[in-house]
């Protein structure tokens, strides 16, 4: 089901690209280009592309929750990051991982580990 309404959310991605880039420029976008922009000026009536446009994004925008709330059911109850280091027994008991730390040789007191030793 996922699969489906992931290949009809990609087709409607590309959809709306396509729609959008054929759209006439009506210009005047960022206050720059020409046009009726008196106090008159009424905006246009929607075009078939236009009302197409609409159709595509509220079509995505549904893909877009329905994605979301099928993901969401798919869901463990955990979340990756707390299953990550920890081994599940046979019980289904979540148990950390043995760890063997190596042996550290502490150097004598009156040397400082930060610095090498001196060569006089």
């Amino acid at each position: 089901m996922q699969n489906v309404v992931l290949v009809i959310h990609l087709l409607l991605a590309l959809s709306l690209i396509g729609v959008v880039l054929l759209q006439r420029s009506e210009g005047g976008g960022l206050g720059i280009g020409g046009g009726a922009m008196g106090p008159q000026a009424g905006r246009p009536p929607l075009t078939g592309l236009a009302k197409l446009t609409w159709g595509f994004a509220i079509a995505f925008i549904g893909t877009s929750i329905a994605l979301t709330v099928i993901g969401a059911s798919n869901t463990s109850d955990s979340s990756v990051l707390d299953r990550l280091g920890t081994v599940t027994t046979p019980s289904g008991d979540a148990a950390l991982p043995d760890v063997q730390l190596p042996d550290v040789q502490l150097p004598p007191a009156g040397d400082s580990p930060l610095l090498p030793p001196r060569q006089d």
